[in-house]
């Protein structure tokens, strides 16, 4: 898995020097003098699509957003070294030498602070097949992507006109293999709806991606694919850039490096979200591991950078990790990272995967934060057919496109209130877990919150979903709470006799879910669930197994 973060401006405090090897290197910077940019004139290092982006959420310029001092660079470079990525977040580069005996000269030199092995001898151009193997009236016929929509009731958004025109959602990935050929993605290439794409692995600038591997091509396909009556993806008329940070066929923490670097990229082309399905934890050198303690979102590079991201005006959302069956179990980096979206996975009965990654945070906080149908779900491979795939690398971009209808809809809300809206509508709210954290957000909901209206307003029936259908064990209630503060839950037989008798407390103005446990006994057959409330009885049949 992958990762990143930032502390004050001075991201990795290395005392000293690392082991010194052929390979990458990550080279830190101790300021940014003879820059030859100043933040009073942003334009020479920001898009005006950024600019505006920061405008409109009251976000200041400051010295991280000033490029890397651009004398230092070529002070790398006319050692021999050969500098293939910069990063202002954290104010350093990322060198390739084969010499170790330049690393001598580099200890003498005032502005370098320190330098890290991130990687053995690079090596281009590396493949690899390994990927995770994680009745409409609506304007789009969805055909087999119509469970992942309609489970977030994306679909509503869709049909009031909100499909992600406009937004721009910027996918870090491994690959985009055959992206520009396959017909799910026509309508992105007749419509010029790439803006840009950046291969960060092979360095200096280079503009191809859509080779070396399919991950990203499956991950871009649960957003943009338009093929109506088969596939449909949840922001299917967005703009997209395509950035290429992570190599497949090995781990080392330089793909961390990489991951800043795009989202830095990400953030100056003036992107709206960052969708990014690739996590980090354990490594091909176990020297370059990290730890469970690590997961505080301000340890690894990818964290910071991740929160860094969210902190310039952009929603960020991160999968959550395919580890909860694995000796790792816990999320990953930089799925720890505070204010962005991390992203769990559930099935089509909304019942949490098992491979689905677990939080909390080292430091306590809820993780994942909301979960999406990450198991059989349907996307394009790179061989431009729809298939099935499983992993929270799919819920993940799932998520990220509704995110770009709702802040279509609502262009002038922020980045947190659209990140708060989304918690806020989700099923567990009122009670976090560590697989789902505050569950399945209702973009119905969520477009309600950002536009004042009381639940009430949308729904008479207050019974929003009972679940699974048929139930074997437990049940799920997902119930809007607009004056009560608790209610009496009945479940009675076809002849009136109460099975189950209960009661629970409730959030005003939220979607409560309310789990009724050990239902093993009750014998298989149909029943009524009653819900009470001092004023009204809602009604709701279910079965048995």
């Amino acid at each position: 898995m992958k990762i990143i973060l930032f502390a004050t401006l001075v991201l990795i405090s290395i005392i000293g020097f690392s082991q010194k090897k052929p390979g990458v290197y990550w080279i830190q910077f101790t300021d940014k003098s003879n820059s030859g940019f100043s933040i009073s004139n942003p334009n020479q290092f920001l898009s005006q699509r950024a600019l505006d982006r920061r405008t409109r959420q009251n976000i200041s310029v400051n010295s991280a957003d000033l490029p890397v001092s651009q004398y230092y660079v070529d002070s790398m470079s006319h050692l021999g070294l050969e500098v293939f990525n910069t990063s202002k977040w954290l104010n350093g580069v990322l060198v390739r030498l084969s010499d170790t005996t330049v690393l001598n000269t580099l200890s003498g030199i005032s502005f370098v602070q320190s330098y890290k092995y991130v990687r053995p001898v690079f090596a281009k151009n590396v493949t690899s097949t390994k990927m995770e193997t994680e009745t409409l009236s609506d304007y789009f016929s969805y055909g087999s992507g119509n469970k992942q929509i309609t489970m977030l009731n994306g679909n509503v958004l869709h049909n009031l006109g909100f499909k992600g025109e406009g937004m721009l959602i910027a996918i870090i990935d491994a690959g985009f293999l055959a992206t520009n050929t396959a017909h799910a993605f026509d309508s992105l290439f007749n419509n010029n709806r790439i803006v840009s794409t950046r291969n960060f692995v092979i360095g200096n600038f280079n503009n191809s991606v859509y080779e070396s591997h399919t991950h990203g091509t499956s991950v871009l396909s649960t957003i943009a694919s338009i093929i109506p009556g088969s596939f449909v993806g949840t922001a299917p008329r967005a703009n997209f850039t395509l950035l290429l940070s992570e190599e497949g066929a090995t781990e080392y923490i330089y793909e961390e490096y990489n991951w800043v670097c795009a989202a830095e990229y990400a953030d100056s082309l003036g992107a709206d979200i960052i969708s990014s399905s690739l996590g980090y934890n354990l490594f091909n050198d176990a020297t370059m591991d990290h730890t469970w303690a690590e997961l505080t979102g301000d340890v690894s590079v990818a964290s910071k950078a991740a929160t860094i991201a969210s902190g310039k005006g952009m929603v960020v959302v991160v999968s959550a990790g395919n580890s909860g069956s694995q000796p790792w179990h816990k999320i990953g980096f930089p799925a720890d990272a505070d204010s962005i979206l991390t992203v769990g996975a559930v099935d089509s009965l909304r019942l949490p995967a098992s491979f689905t990654s677990v939080g909390p945070t080292a430091d306590g906080r809820v993780k994942p934060d909301v979960a999406a149908m990450g198991k059989s779900t349907t996307v394009v491979d790179g061989s431009g057919n729809v298939v099935q795939g499983n992993g929270t690398s799919f819920s993940c971009p799932i998520i990220a496109g509704m995110c770009a209808c709702l802040w279509q809809a609502h262009p002038t809300a922020t980045s947190m209130q659209i990140r708060d809206a989304v918690i806020k509508s989700a099923s567990r709210y009122s009670s976090p877990d560590t697989l789902m954290g505050y569950g399945i957000p209702n973009f119905e909901v969520a477009n309600a919150i950002l536009s004042n209206v009381p639940i009430v307003d949308i729904k008479t029936d207050q019974i929003k979903n009972v679940y699974p259908v048929p139930f074997t064990s437990d049940i799920y209630i997902e119930y809007y709470s607009v004056k009560n503060n608790e209610i009496e839950i009945e479940l009675t037989d076809m002849l009136g006799n109460i099975v189950v008798k209960t009661s629970s407390k409730l959030i005003l103005n939220s979607l409560n879910t309310i789990n009724l446990t050990n239902l093993k006994m009750v014998v298989s057959g149909s029943y009524v669930l009653k819900i009470k409330t001092e004023t009204d009885t809602f009604k709701r049949m279910i079965v048995k197994k």
